[in-house]
C-alpha cells in the first residue's frame, strides 16, 4: 500500500487537478442541462465528462510509469503512460460522437430552452466552467514550462505552452490540449446560449455542439497518433543530435557507429556503440565508459544508458546533421 501511495505522489499534477476541476464542472453542467434541456450544455457536459474520466487515467498511468525496472520488465514501465492514454481517448471519442449526434438532432428538430431563468442558468455554470478551464490550462501550461526549462511568468503559460507543446510529456500535452479544447467549446457555448436567446437562432446550440464535437474529435486523433508512436518506441530526435554532440565532443571517443534515444513514456534509453583508440587499456576505456554515463545520465529526462565501445577502424561512420551550428543550437535547449 505504502509502494502504491509513493507512485501515486509522483502522478502528473496537471492531470489530477484537471480531472478534479472537470468532474465538478460535469456535474454542474449535468444539473443545469437537467433543468434547461440546453443541448449546447448537454455537449459541453459530455466534453467535461470525457476529460475528468480521461485525465484521470492519465494521472493513475503516469504513476504507474515511474515504477522501477524488475527483473520480469528490465526496460521498465515507462511506456503505460502511452498506452493509458490510447485507452483514455477511446473515452473522449465516444463524448464528441454523443455531442455530434445531440447537436444534429437539434439541428433538425430544434426546440427552444428560453427564459430568464435558464439563461441565467447557462449562462452562470458556462461561465463558471470557463474559468475553472483557463485555471487548469494556465497550470498545465506552467508545468510544461517547467519540464522544458523555461522560467516565465505572466501570460507565457500559455503564449509559449503551444510553442514547447511538443516537447512536453505525453500526459501534461494530453492535459493542455484538452482543457484549451474545452476552453473554446465553453466559449462557443457561451455564444450559442446567447444568439438562441436573443436573436431566436436556436440551432445556433446545434451548430455548437457539432463544433465542440469535431474539436474533441482532433484531440482523440492527435493525442491518439503521438501515443501509438510512444507505445512503439519513437526516437527524440532532437536529444539525439544533442547527445551525439556530447558524445563525439569526448576527446577519447574516435567515432560513433551507432546511437539511439528512444522514448519511454516520459523518460529516455540512450543506447551507444562508440570507437576508441584501441591501443588503450581496458581500465582507461572503463574510465571513458563512466565519464560518458555521468554525462549523459544528467541529461534531462534521461532514465538509464547502455555503452558499448570497438576499436577505431578508420573510416567515419558518424556525421553530424546538416550544420553544426544546427546542433549546437539544439543542445542550448538542454543545459547540463
Amino acid at each position: 500500500m505504502r509502494d502504491i501511495l509513493k507512485l501515486l505522489k509522483e502522478g502528473n499534477k496537471p492531470s489530477l487537478l484537471a480531472s478534479i476541476v472537470n468532474t465538478f464542472i460535469a456535474c454542474l453542467k449535468a444539473v443545469a442541462f437537467v433543468l434547461t434541456g440546453n443541448v449546447a450544455l448537454f455537449a459541453e457536459m459530455m466534453h467535461s465528462f470525457g476529460d475528468a474520466a480521461n485525465q484521470f487515467f492519465v494521472f493513475i498511468g503516469s504513476a504507474l510509469s515511474k515504477k522501477a525496472p524488475t527483473p520480469k520488465y528490465p526496460n521498465g514501465f515507462g511506456r503505460v503512460v502511452n498506452l493509458v492514454c490510447l485507452g483514455a481517448v477511446i473515452i473522449v471519442g465516444i463524448m464528441s460522437y454523443e455531442a455530434i449526434i445531440g447537436g444534429w438532432h437539434h439541428i433538425l428538430n430544434p426546440s427552444e430552452s428560453s427564459g430568464t431563468r435558464n439563461l441565467i442558468i447557462n449562462l452562470s455554470v458556462l461561465g463558471i466552467g470557463i474559468i475553472l478551464e483557463c485555471i487548469v490550462l494556465y497550470k498545465a501550461g506552467k508545468e510544461i514550462l517547467h519540464e522544458t526549462g523555461v522560467d516565465k511568468g505572466g501570460l507565457a503559460p500559455i503564449t509559449l505552452g503551444f510553442k514547447n507543446l511538443n516537447r512536453a510529456k505525453p500526459a501534461t500535452k494530453l492535459v493542455f490540449m484538452e482543457d484549451f479544447v474545452a476552453t473554446l467549446g465553453g466559449l462557443l457555448a457561451f455564444a450559442a446560449v446567447l444568439l438562441a436567446h436573443f436573436l431566436g437562432l436556436l440551432v445556433a446550440e446545434g451548430i455548437a455542439s457539432i463544433m465542440i464535437g469535431m474539436m474533441m474529435f482532433y484531440v482523440v486523433g492527435k493525442v491518439f497518433l503521438e501515443n501509438a508512436r510512444g507505445a512503439i518506441g519513437e526516437t527524440d530526435e532532437e536529444m539525439l543530435n544533442h547527445i551525439s554532440l556530447l558524445v563525439a565532443e569526448d576527446p577519447d571517443v574516435k567515432d560513433i557507429q551507432r546511437i539511439e534515444v528512444i522514448k519511454e513514456g516520459e523518460f529516455l534509453h540512450v543506447e551507444i556503440v562508440a570507437e576508441v583508440d584501441p591501443t588503450q587499456t581496458v581500465a582507461y576505456v572503463d574510465d571513458v565508459r563512466d565519464r560518458l554515463m555521468v554525462t549523459i545520465l544528467n541529461q534531462k529526462g534521461v532514465r538509464d544508458v547502455l555503452i558499448s565501445f570497438d576499436e577505431d577502424d578508420g573510416v567515419s561512420t558518424w556525421k553530424m546533421s546538416n550544420s553544426t551550428d544546427a546542433i549546437k543550437q539544439v543542445s542550448s535547449k538542454f543545459p547540463e
